[in-house]
């Protein structure tokens, strides 16, 4: 094994372990992700430019101040500030706007001597399942050319699954670094919104906070976020960010392996699930009952969360995102979201009521994009969102259960379909309504019966026969299935996610 491939072969555990004992240096490390992040470029297209900082930043890093990720590499989403450089979203009325000053997560990141060296690619609009823009191409999968890496953080999550990275920093508000995690095979943690700083994180709607976006990391392992969160959850980014409830990583919750109560659920009702999602739920229930956990059926309280998270992102039905689209070539990948925002709301409640019979979930999912109507109707439905949060947490107590077991959307899908798959938004967006902390772990592989299973959708209705052609082809590709806890509860989260993976890799070997 060459020098390269042994540094890009440990974990971050492992990296920063031999960094700080001085048996690796920050330059070998750098230089091995920099060469490796720069051959995958070539086939995978996942970076938008290097941090050209990042090499002053290695000359001048100071091994007396070893932060917990000192020398680490770390790989950052184009929508996370960087001084002097613009994050611009897809659209032309982002260029040239450069930003006065880092963002906070990478403020605090430098603090602990980790050096951002790339930024990576993402879906125009940052609000799609995709990974393609007209400035940047389309992203591709790392176990399959012909298949997307998923978005928002698409970038991320085929730098890190293809090896070019040891620890990223993606965004979620709809499920955009579990929904890339769980297509490229890799480990990502959507923190409550809050629990890390958002401030200088560029947004495609600012001011939206009935659902809000979240920063969080992405690694190979869960170890990996685990090391990432003790790191940033510091006294420096409590000071920088006073909205930041100053709550330091609890080491005590993480390292616990008490038997759990877990809650799961294989579908949610109206909602249609690929057969691989469902299947890995139904093995890692197993495996996880084998080792000691009760498992017990959870069904989500409120039916209309597909609403409400709809109308939560897009209140106004898109009138804002339509006019951030203006002047700009619109990806083949947005070209139908588009389409949406630029309907008059009218228009589309009218062929929503036409259309109900013939396409239930067509109609449904218009009556959703078709916005709030008026002030009062933002407060109610910011009203129905808080009665689902008690509603959901209540029925936890009820239950009496410590985290959630159930799908993410997966495997990768055909280029162009992401943005069309609406009826799988509530898998991982519910959490962001519900302002939830989840995580995606990955677990199996397609395989030949799953993908014969999914040729039943092509004999099923119109939706169902658009599913298959969207999931078709996918044998080997990775599948995960997501770990949910209550707010705040990140490090129970990171618990429940390293013991499926410590579950799957010995029931492995």
């Amino acid at each position: 094994m060459t020098h390269s491939a042994f540094i890009l072969n440990l974990s971050l555990s492992e990296l920063t372990k031999q960094l700080h004992e001085g048996s690796l240096s920050p330059e070998e490390v750098f230089y091995a992700y920099m060469d490796k992040t720069l051959d995958l470029q070539q086939k995978l297209n996942c970076c938008t430019e290097i941090i050209l900082d990042s090499f002053e930043k290695l000359k001048t890093i100071d091994s007396g101040k070893k932060g917990l990720l000192y020398g680490v590499p770390v790989s950052v989403k184009e929508n996370l500030s960087l001084k002097n450089c613009d994050s611009n979203c897809g659209v032309v009325k982002f260029i040239d706007q450069p930003a006065d000053d880092d963002c906070v997560l990478v403020k605090v990141l430098k603090k602990q001597g980790a050096i951002p060296f790339v930024r990576t690619n993402f879906p125009q609009s940052l609000i799609s399942f995709d990974c393609s823009n007209p400035f940047y191409g389309q992203t591709v999968n790392p176990y399959n050319l012909q298949k997307t890496s998923g978005g928002s953080s698409g970038g991320e999550a085929s730098l890190i699954g293809g090896g070019g990275s040891v620890i990223g920093v993606g965004s979620d508000i709809g499920g955009s670094i579990r929904v890339p995690a769980s297509f490229c095979g890799i480990c990502g943690l959507k923190p409550t919104s809050g629990r890390l700083s958002s401030v200088g994180l560029k947004t495609f709607i600012r001011g939206q906070k009935a659902v809000e976006s979240t920063i969080g990391p992405m690694a190979k392992d869960v170890d990996s976020l685990a090391l990432f969160m003790k790191a940033v959850l510091c006294d420096y980014m409590f000071s920088l960010d006073p909205t930041v409830p100053p709550l330091p990583f609890n080491e005590k919750v993480y390292q616990s392996r008490k038997p759990l109560r877990i809650g799961y659920f294989e579908q949610i009702e109206e909602t249609l699930a690929f057969p691989s999602m469902i299947r890995a739920v139904q093995e890692v229930k197993v495996l996880l009952e084998q080792a000691g956990h009760t498992l017990v059926p959870y069904n989500l309280v409120k039916k209309e969360m597909f609403e409400l998270v709809t109308k939560g992102i897009l209140p106004d039905g898109g009138r804002i995102c339509a006019e951030q689209m203006k002047g700009t070539t619109v990806d083949p990948s947005l070209k139908f979201a588009n389409l949406l925002w630029r309907t008059p709301n009218w228009l589309k409640k009218v062929i929503a009521f036409i259309i109900k019979p013939l396409l239930p979930f067509t109609s449904r999912t218009l009556q959703a994009v078709s916005g709030v109507g008026s002030i009062a109707g933002l407060f109610k439905l910011q009203a129905s969102i808080e009665d689902c949060v008690k509603d959901t947490i209540a029925e936890w107590q009820l239950l009496n259960i410590d985290v959630v077991l159930c799908p993410i959307l997966g495997p990768a899908l055909n280029f162009h379909y992401c943005s069309k798959v609406y009826s799988m938004v509530p898998f991982s967006a519910t959490f962001n309504l519900l302002n939830f902390c989840a995580g995606v772990v990955p677990v199996s592989t397609v395989t030949a019966q799953d993908e014969k299973n999914l040729c039943h959708f092509a004999s099923g209705n119109m939706y169902e026969r658009f599913l298959n052609k969207a999931a078709k082809g996918g044998e080997g590709l990775p599948v995960g299935v997501q770990c949910v806890a209550l707010p705040w509860h990140e490090e129970l989260c990171l618990r429940f996610m390293k013991e499926v993976e410590e579950l799957v890799k010995k029931q492995k070997t």
